[in-house]
């Protein structure tokens, strides 16, 4: 009786945050009153209105595409957080000894200080580092400022690519090794809901590349048409 009981309680949860972004504490927020805080209720009013989500990602009238970009990002890395948290107990160093998306696809760990060349990791082990990596970036005003006037660096779309391609693999393991237990806990629509924003998003700024996109690429083709 527990498990099941537990699992629609994770299902409501999921639930809620897609409603109403209240239930999950996001790893950042946009303080009220900032051209990002409006520009993130603008993005979800649009994205809980059921407008069509191809339209969703279009860059509103006379906004800067960097503030854009950023909203979206911490959007999807709460988001994308959240989704792995429903599943996280299923997905263990025993059952996923490696990061990976299917026998096609295996992801290796490098940042430079701690991990300096490719290395093969578990992928509880690998996510945990990639939402650590993700958040640090976010939090460093050197590469998203948070006062006005500030400008964004040289190099902030090229890590701003290299965030969501590592979150697309987030996705990538998710779908491919746990949809037993999203199914399980009827997270499936919402999950859905939250890839195919995702996938519009960054295909409409070319944000990640192709081949990245390829170990999805049929689910992708049959949710976004």
């Amino acid at each position: 009786m527990g498990e099941p009981r537990h699992q629609s309680k994770m299902a409501m949860n999921l639930a809620s945050f897609f409603q109403r972004d209240k239930t999950f504490k996001p790893k950042k927020k946009f303080e009220p009153g900032t051209l990002r805080y409006n520009l993130h209720k603008h993005a979800n009013a649009s994205l809980h209105a059921g407008i069509d989500l191809k339209h969703v990602v279009k860059l509103p009238p006379d906004e800067d595409l960097n503030d854009w970009i950023a909203v979206h990002v911490v959007d999807f890395f709460n988001r994308i957080n959240l989704i792995y948290g429903t599943v996280c107990e299923f997905c263990t160093e025993q059952s996923c000894p490696t990061m990976s998306g299917g026998p096609k696809y295996e992801y290796h760990w490098c940042d430079g200080s701690q991990y300096k060349k490719p290395t093969a990791l578990p992928a509880p082990v690998y996510i945990a580092l990639l939402m650590d990596w993700v958040e640090a970036q976010i939090n460093n005003e050197n590469i998203f400022p948070v006062k006005v006037g500030t400008s964004f660096p040289k190099n902030y779309m090229s890590v701003c690519k290299k965030m969501l391609t590592r979150l697309f693999r987030v996705f990538v393991h998710v779908y491919i090794h746990h949809f037993d237990k999203l199914l399980a806990i009827g997270a499936e629509a919402h999950v859905n809901t939250c890839y195919k924003h995702f996938y519009y998003f960054v295909t409409e700024y070319n944000l990640v590349e192709k081949k990245e996109l390829e170990p999805l690429k049929e689910m992708t083709e049959r949710l976004c048409h």
